[in-house]
C-alpha cells in the first residue's frame, strides 16, 4: 500500500524556553512555509525541587498547545511531527504531562534524545546553508541544552548534546536575578568545564564554516549589530563587549539593550555565557547566523518519511550489520509477519503501512542479541535498541521497537506493557503477537517456502490459525511451540486455537 502525501505538513518544537510551530505546503516534493507561531512558555524555568514541571507551567504549556491544535485541527495523522527536548527529557513527570499535551494538541508528541535533536538541527540548518565541499560546525543554544555538530552536505559527521542552555544557566547562576562579576565567572567556568571533554574531538575534525542557530544566537547578532560591534556575523571581540555590557547591570530585570526583546531578556545572560564560552573553548573565529533550526529539520525529516527516504531504515540496517543479524532469517520472519498482518489488520483496526514498517524493523533486529549470548538474547537485543543512538528514532519509538524485540520469544513482558504510554499499550501487544507467530513458524530456518495458511479473529479475544495438517505433522517442533504459545498468549487475554 503506497503512502499518500498530505498537502500540508507541520512541525512543533516543545523547547525548554519556547514552543515553536511551523506549517508548510508540500509542492512537488518541496516545502513552502505558510505559517510560523512561537510562544515563550519557559518550560525549563517551571521545574520544582522534585524535578517536576509545576502545575502553573503545565497550564501555560497546555494553553499554547491548544492554540497550536486549533491550527492543526484538519491535519491528517502522519502530517504533524511534534517533539519535546531537554526539559521533557529530564522532568520526572514528563510522561504524565505528555498525555495531557497530546490531548491538547490532537497529535502525538515524541521526546527525542540530545543526539537526535542535534541531527535534526543540522538537517534544518544545512538546507539553508548548502555549500559544496565545506565542513561546517553548527551550534544551537536551546533553553536546557546546547547542541554542537560537525558535518558536510552529506549530513552530520560528529554530534554532541551538552546539558547547558540559556534557561538552565540563567536559573543555576542568576536564579535570584542578581548579576555580579563573581557569578559571571562561575557561570563561565561551569560552561568551559562542560565543554572541556569535547574540545579535542571537535578541533581534531575541524571545520571551514561555523553556523549558529536558535533564539539566543539570533538575539545576540541583533544586539551586537545594533551596537556596531559586529555586522554580518558574531566574533569573539563582539561577544566580549557584550558580556562587559551585561556585567554593568546589577539585576536581570534591569537588562535593556537595543535589539534585545523584553521576552528574551530574562534568559539572555545565560545564553551569552554559553556562546562566549564555546567561542573560547573551540577557538571559533566567527559565527554565521541561520534562521532555521530544529523545526525546519523536523519538516525535512518528515518529508523524507513521506517520500520513502526514511533515515530510520538506514539506522536499522546499520544496527543489523553491526550485530551480525541473520538477514536471510530476518527476511523469512518479515515476509510471514507481513502475511499475518494482511489478514488481521481490519480485525485489529491497525494502520497497515505503519504496522508493517514496525514489524519489518523488528524482524530485522529480533536476533541481534545473539551477538552477545544465546541465553536471553531477546533481552540483550531489546537493551541494545533502547540504549543506542538511532538516527531518526525518538525515545518513545526506541522503547516501542525494544518492546517488540523483547516480546518475540519466551514469556510476554506483561509488566513492561503496563508501563508503556497508553497509546502504544494495545498496538505493542498486537504486533508482538504477530512477530511471535512468524518466528515460531520459521523455527526450522528452512528455505522451503511456507504453505498458505489462514489466521483470523473469531471473536474479540480469540485467534484461529489454520495450517495444512500434513505440513504441521512434518514440523513437530513448530507444532509444540504453537501449543506452548497458547499458554503465553493467555497472559495478554488472547486465546490461540489451531485448525
Amino acid at each position: 500500500m503506497p503512502k499518500s502525501t498530505p498537502e500540508l505538513a507541520a512541525a512543533i518544537d516543545l523547547g525548554s524556553n519556547s514552543f515553536h510551530m511551523i506549517v508548510a505546503r508540500i509542492q512537488n516534493g518541496q516545502l513552502a512555509v505558510m505559517d510560523k507561531i512561537r510562544e515563550s512558555v519557559r518550560l525549563g524555568s517551571g521545574i520544582d525541587a522534585n524535578n517536576a514541571i509545576t502545575e502553573a507551567t503545565q497550564a501555560r504549556a497546555l494553553e499554547c498547545l491548544k492554540k497550536f491544535g486549533q491550527r492543526l485541527a484538519d491535519f491528517p495523522p502522519g502530517s504533524v511531527r511534534a517533539v519535546g527536548t531537554n526539559t521533557l527529557r529530564n522532568a520526572s513527570n514528563s510522561e504524565a504531562f505528555l498525555d495531557l499535551a497530546e490531548e491538547a494538541l490532537g497529535h502525538p508528541i515524541d521526546i527525542i534524545a540530545g543526539v537526535e535533536e542535534a541531527r535534526l538541527i543540522y538537517l534544518g540548518v544545512a538546507h539553508s546553508k548548502a555549500v559544496a565541499d565545506r565542513q561546517r560546525l553548527v551550534m544551537d543554544i536551546g533553553g536546557g541544552s546546547t547542541e554542537l555538530i560537525i558535518g558536510n552536505d552529506a549530513g552530520p559527521i560528529f554530534m554532541e548534546s551538552l546539558e547547558m542552555g540559556c534557561v538552565s544557566i540563567t536559573k543555576r547562576f542568576f536564579g535570584n536575578g542578581k548579576i555580579s562579576p563573581l557569578k559571571l565567572a562561575k557561570a563561565r567556568t561551569f560552561a568551559l568545564t562542560e565543554l572541556e571533554p569535547h574540545v579535542r574531538k571537535f578541533k581534531k575534525r575541524g571545520w571551514d564554516q561555523a553556523i549558529g542557530a536558535s533564539g539566543t544566537i539570533r538575539s545576540v547578532i541583533k544586539v551586537i549589530s545594533t551596537a556596531g560591534w559586529d555586522k554580518d556575523h558574531i566574533t569573539l571581540a563582539g561577544l566580549q563587549k557584550l558580556i562587559t555590557a551585561l556585567a554593568e547591570f546589577e539585576h536581570i530585570d534591569q537588562i535593556k539593550l537595543d535589539g534585545l526583546s523584553d521576552e528574551r531578556a530574562p534568559v539572555f545572560i545565560g545564553g551569552v555565557v554559553v556562546l562566549l564560552s564555546t567561542f573560547e573553548a573551540l577557538n571559533i573565529k566567527q559565527l554565521e547566523v541561520s534562521d532555521r533550526a530544529l523545526r525546519e529539520g523536523l519538516l525535512h525529516d518528515l518529508l523524507g518519511r513521506l517520500k520513502d527516504e526514511d533515515i530510520r531504515d538506514a539506522s536499522i540496517n546499520h544496527l543489523a550489520k553491526r550485530y551480525h543479524a541473520d538477514r536471510v532469517q530476518a527476511q523469512r520472519v518479515k515476509k510471514t509477519s507481513h502475511y499475518i498482518l494482511q489478514q488481521l489488520t481490519n480485525s485489529w483496526g491497525l494502520n497497515f503501512n505503519e504496522a508493517d514498517e514496525w514489524l519489518g524493523w523488528a524482524s530485522d533486529l529480533h536476533e541481534i542479541g545473539l551477538d552477545i549470548a544465546h541465553n536471553r538474547h531477546n533481552q540483550h537485543g531489546a537493551y541494545i535498541i533502547e540504549h543506542s543512538d538511532l538516527a531518526g528514532f525518538s525515545q518513545f519509538e526506541q522503547r516501542f521497537l525494544a518492546a517488540l524485540v523483547l516480546s518475540h520469544r519466551r514469556k510476554l513482558p506483561v509488566k513492561l506493557y503496563k508501563e508503556l504510554p497508553k497509546r502504544i499499550y494495545k498496538p505493542v501487544k498486537q504486533l508482538s503477537t504477530i512477530l511471535r507467530l512468524a518466528v515460531i513458524l520459521h523455527r526450522s530456518r528452512s528455505d522451503v517456502p511456507m504453505p498458505d495458511f489462514s489466521i483470523k479473529m473469531t471473536n474479540k479475544n480469540k485467534i484461529e490459525l489454520c495450517l495444512e495438517p500434513e505440513w504441521l505433522s512434518q514440523h513437530p517442533l513448530t507444532q509444540a511451540d504453537l501449543e506452548e504459545e497458547t499458554t503465553h498468549l493467555e497472559s495478554i487475554n488472547l486465546e490461540l486455537s489451531l485448525c
